[in-house]
Order: structure tokens, then sequence, then C-alpha cells
């Protein structure tokens, strides 16, 4: 049965906003909630980009719901044994409800220490190497280790969860799914794409979880929702591996006149009618999902709650 959840976008809203929308979210009747990690927002009409283990720790104070990063890039920007504390303290607060998912990150949000940005390949062999660090501290024991990547010397977590810490790898191809599959407790990817899913569940995945979220704009008036999702968010429709490798919210601007209006009134959902949010939500969970996650785009966030409250939640239940 999947599982609907809310994204929180640190990209978009405030601290105080998140933490509205969260509550927002548990009363709407979402089960989990997702958050962002990011360094910059994708562009400058976003205008955010809160610190992700700060907020984690207020969502604890605030609410019940389950909570996932999607996700954090353990490698570059924070050493992995950080981040291994970061989500060990985050998992006690959250009594276990806690998932970290990882990624092989964007130069966005790592460049900022001015290393040069690495090629796919040795991110993952980074990111591979991080996530055997930080299981090793999760179990609370002293940890010493020298990799082609990292040293880690006589480090212990004294703060560790009792039950062991889900770790879940994005993924947007099939050799990046297969090393999902190998080294994650489950897999994270934006499309409903049931060839994607295939792919790491027969690279090692079997029946792991499988996380995916997916952006929408509700507003009574279609017109003004894609305008919204135009201004703030075009960042989604850039292709290939633009996302990964262009540096800053201006390089992101200058790629996104690239994207039109009607390209985003094609592929984003805007508007009010139910049947398309519903459609857009399933398509998910019929790929395969057993979590999604949906964020609103714009300010908008109280008619979306009572919208998915009264009528998109319970027709994807029903």
């Amino acid at each position: 049965m999947t599982e609907f959840g809310y994204f929180l976008s640190s990209e978009e809203f405030t601290p105080g906003e998140l933490i509205d929308q969260a509550r927002r979210a548990q009363e709407a009747g979402f089960t989990r909630l997702a958050i962002s990690d990011h360094f910059h927002p994708w562009n400058d009409a976003q205008g955010n980009s809160a610190f992700v283990w700060s907020m984690i720790g207020a969502l604890s104070q605030a609410v019940d719901l389950p909570v996932t990063t999607l996700v954090t890039c353990p490698t570059v920007r924070l050493h992995p044994a950080v981040t291994a504390q970061a989500a060990a303290t985050s998992s006690v607060l959250l009594g276990g409800r806690f998932a970290l998912g990882v990624g092989t990150g964007e130069a966005l949000n790592e460049h900022i220490h001015g290393d040069g940005w690495p090629s796919f390949e040795t991110r993952a062999g980074m990111l591979e190497e991080a996530v055997e660090v930080m299981r090793k501290l999760f179990t609370g024991e002293v940890v010493s280790h020298r990799g082609r990547h990292y040293t880690v010397d006589t480090a212990r977590l004294y703060t560790v969860p009792e039950q062991p810490l889900p770790i879940y790898v994005s993924a947007f191809g099939p050799k990046a799914a297969e090393l999902a599959g190998r080294i994650g407790d489950g897999f994270v990817t934006m499309t409903p794409d049931a060839d994607l899913v295939g792919a790491f569940r027969e690279g090692g995945g079997g029946k792991k979880k499988v996380v995916g979220g997916v952006k929408v704009c509700w507003s009574s008036n279609r017109d003004n929702a894609v305008d919204t999702a135009h201004r703030l968010w075009p960042t989604e429709l850039l292709p290939g591996e633009l996302a990964q490798i262009l540096p800053t919210p201006a390089h992101f601007e200058q790629a996104s006149e690239l994207v039109t209006r009607e390209m985003v009134s094609d592929a984003v959902t805007c508007g009010d009618a139910v049947e398309e949010h519903v459609e857009t939500v399933r398509a998910y969970a019929r790929a395969g999902f057993d979590e999604v996650y949906v964020g609103q785009i714009g300010p908008d966030q109280e008619v979306f709650f009572d919208a998915y409250r009264e009528l998109v939640l319970p027709a994807l239940r029903g």
C-alpha cells in the first residue's frame, strides 16, 4: 500500500512556513514528511535555504510524522562522519521515525568550498564510501577508516538510534539505480518510471522501499497556477545533467530561460481538477512506489491542504 506524504521545500519557504506546513500536513491526513537539503535555492525567486538539520530538530517537536531527507549529499559539503552524527541525532529526536535519503549531490550546493566538481563516477564512489562510513558510525562503536576518499580517526557517536537507521539512495539512471539497490535500504527517484524501479529491484533492491516526490500547484485559477510554477520551479524541466553541474542560482536562471510557460503547463499538475491531481500521484503507486511525497508550489498552502484533505487523499485511498 502506497503512503502519501508532504514534501517540505527548504528552497522555497522560510523555516516558520515549513513548520506550519508540517502541522497542516499532519492535520490533512498526510502520513509522512520529506524535506529537501540545500545550501542554495535553485533560483532567487525561491529565495530560501534553511539548514535541514535545524529544521528536522524543530519538526521533531512540532509534529508526530516520520521524516525523510530528499535528499542529503553526505560527501562534499559535510564529511560523512558529521552527516552521520546529524542523522543519528535526528533519528533519536524522532523516536526512530527518520530515514536518511542520500545522493551524489549538485554543484549548486556542494561547490561552496571551492573544490572542483567531480565526475559522476567519482561522486558515486564517494557516496558508496560515505554510506559505508556512516553505517559503521551508526553502531555506536569506535570507528577508524582509511579509504580512497575519506579518513575517520577513532570517532564514536555516543547518541545513536536504538534501531538501524535506513539509508535511501537517490538515482536517476539505470547505473545509479543498481548502485542504490546494492548499497541502500531503499531507492529515491522523482519520476514514476517503472523501468527504473525494475532496474533497482533487479540490481539488488529486491523488496526494499521505493520513494519519490512530485510538485503540484493547486489553485482555482489554472492560469495563475501555471504562472506560479513557471516563476518558481522552471528548473524542474531542465534536461540531462544540468541540475547536477550548474554551480549557482544565476546559472539556473539563465538555463531556465529555455523553459517556456507552455512546457510547464504540459508537465506540472496545475489548477483544481481533482482527477488530475489524483492521477498524478497514483502514477507513482502504479510504478511500484511505496511512498510518494507531494509538494505545493507557491503561497496557496491553505487551499491545497483543504483540497487534499477533503478530496484528493480520500480518492487516492479509496
